[in-house]
């Protein structure tokens, strides 16, 4: 089973959300994790990774919007709308609107949501799926 944690913010900001999910997937990767950021479509996965490159002066997190084929680095974080490969089912971060695929091979879920009450409503409806499933979940207030 893995192990779920929903991140609530207190803004109704998108771009807060994103944000937040950079500091997640930067500390997986200073962790030595190598994440996959699941998306609800193509734009949205570069907006992601676009964030990536500027979100902090000084940082950076090797990462790639996935296209199916496997990066050659291991620790290479992927954001995309399809499936995450079975390397990268590590810890996912889900920032779209629907359960992952297989979401019970993963070993860490991240959920993120903000205020926005489609982001909210969605959200709610995914952690109903993850409890019918049998998994406990964390929820943190930010």
């Amino acid at each position: 089973m893995p192990d779920i944690s929903f991140y609530l913010l207190s803004s109704t900001s998108a771009q807060e959300r994103y944000l937040f999910a950079c500091k997640l997937i930067e500390k997986a990767y200073r962790s030595g994790v190598a994440c996959y950021v699941l998306t609800d479509h193509a734009e949205q996965s570069q907006l992601l990774d676009n964030l990536l490159w500027t979100f902090r002066a000084g940082s950076f997190i090797p990462h790639q919007i996935y296209n199916g084929q496997i990066p050659d680095a291991p620790l290479v974080t992927l954001i995309g709308h399809q499936p995450a490969p079975a390397a990268w089912r590590h810890t996912l971060i889900n920032l779209s609107t629907h359960c992952p695929e297989a979401f019970l091979h993963l070993q860490r879920l991240l959920e993120i949501l903000d205020q926005n009450e489609e982001t909210k409503a969605a959200g709610r409806q995914r952690y109903r799926q993850y409890q019918q499933a049998g998994i406990s979940i964390a929820t943190h207030n930010l």
